[in-house]
């Protein structure tokens, strides 16, 4: 697992408790996270939706500099799945 992941299951954890359905981010050549009912881990498991994104725009995210929609919206952030779902942890991560 990547210090990126790494870095990144500890900060979603601060932000979020747990999420009604699950979404998994991909950040593209380091690894991907699942966040569920149980939490945040490193995870590869299916997900209602899946985000992907490079790690600079994951980062800019997590820091609150970038909106995840519009990230999507640039195209800097794609979304495959339940768009609902997608819009709760954008709004949980806000």
């Amino acid at each position: 697992m990547s210090d990126i992941i790494t870095t990144a299951v500890a900060a979603l954890s601060e932000k979020i408790d747990s999420f009604d359905g699950s979404a998994k981010f991909v950040i593209e050549g380091e690894g991907s996270i699942v966040i569920d009912s149980d939490g945040v881990r490193a995870s590869d498991d299916e997900a209602d939706v899946t985000m992907t994104a490079d790690a600079e725009t994951f980062q800019s995210i997590l820091d609150g500099d970038l909106n995840p929609t519009a990230a999507f919206m640039g195209g800097k952030l794609t979304v495959d799945g339940d768009m609902g779902a997608a819009m709760k942890l954008g709004a949980a991560l806000g």
